[in-house]
């Protein structure tokens, strides 16, 4: 079977990885363009580009894959098949239309649930207790293809958003396998879209705690926010971020956002139903660390208020 794989970033490369070791023919990769990153503003390829160089493939890195060139190159190439994992462009139907069996999409949720860009952050934003990965046949829609195959995880209570896509991506990888090894006998099913949801891309203001909020639902922030774009709140103006918290157990007077207690667990803050402690945390400027380590060599007060 003839493959043209694509996909961009570190969730991708371990499918791109579990192919080329079950001895797939993959005669293309196909990757979003080299980017400027860092301090120093230093191009540097992307972590599928990487890969696939390391592992003898050709890579193709159209700016727009939907133009005339690239498709003239995808019909050049005459895949069986296109495995698509986190690519980061649309794909047009007449891209769609050229491989015999299609294109096939990993996605890191349990579709129709959480169809979009960033499934893994909003099942845990959401409290959800489990989530896994779909294959599916793409069509124009968004993620809104039939189904193929599946493969179901709990969450854990305290697994963050890192974690679980770190997870994820290898399960997506064997998945994949499992789904060109049937591909002949699958039967598609469709969706329904009455039980779909969607999860939006990420945007750094999602990360804003709200104090008056219960405190499962600061736990499921944080943790869905870490480690991008991450959650935070400001001390006495002072933005902060916060990777870490746990909940707890105690009731405590004051207001909402207010600072209770300063000990070797945390910080303990006031929340609509009970209290938080703050775990781990970065002031602009300073590294991430244990709070525990940071009051060592900076004061924080009792008292204060988080947040604007």
């Amino acid at each position: 079977m003839n493959i043209i794989f694509m996909g961009t970033p570190d969730f991708s490369v371990p499918a791109l990885e579990k192919l080329y070791d079950e001895n797939y023919s993959i005669d293309l990769v196909i990757t979003q363009p080299d980017k400027r990153k860092g301090r120093g503003k230093k191009m540097l390829p992307t972590p599928v580009k990487s890969k696939a160089l390391e592992l003898g493939i050709n890579v193709f890195q159209p700016e727009n894959i939907n133009d005339i060139e690239a498709i003239e190159k995808i019909k050049k190439v005459n895949p069986h098949l296109i495995v698509v994992v986190a690519y980061g462009q649309i794909l047009k139907e007449e891209i769609l239309n050229i491989p015999k069996y299609g294109c096939i999409n990993i996605h890191a949720s349990l579709l129709p649930k959480y169809r979009g860009a960033a499934p893994i952050n909003w099942v845990i934003i959401n409290g959800e207790k489990e989530t896994g990965i779909t294959t599916m046949l793409m069509e124009k829609g968004l993620d809104t293809g039939d189904m193929l195959l599946k493969e179901k995880i709990n969450i854990d209570d305290n697994i963050t958003a890192g974690e679980l896509h770190d997870k994820l991506m290898y399960i997506g990888a064997d998945l994949i396998v499992k789904t060109l090894e049937k591909i002949d006998d699958l039967k598609p099913i469709a969706q329904d879209d009455h039980l779909s949801s969607y999860a939006p891309m990420m945007d750094k203001t999602l990360g804003n705690i709200d104090w008056n909020e219960k405190k499962e639902n600061i736990k499921n922030l944080v943790r869905g926010t870490n480690p991008f774009p991450a959650a935070y709140s400001y001390y006495e103006g002072n933005r902060f971020k916060i990777y870490d918290v746990d909940i707890d157990e105690s009731i405590y007077d004051g207001q909402n956002g207010q600072i209770i207690d300063i000990n070797s667990e945390g910080i303990v803050v006031k929340v609509s139903n009970g209290s938080i402690i703050i775990k781990e945390i970065q002031f602009p400027g300073k590294k991430k660390m244990k709070v525990i380590d940071y009051i060592k060599g900076n004061d924080l007060k009792k008292g204060i208020k988080l947040g604007q």
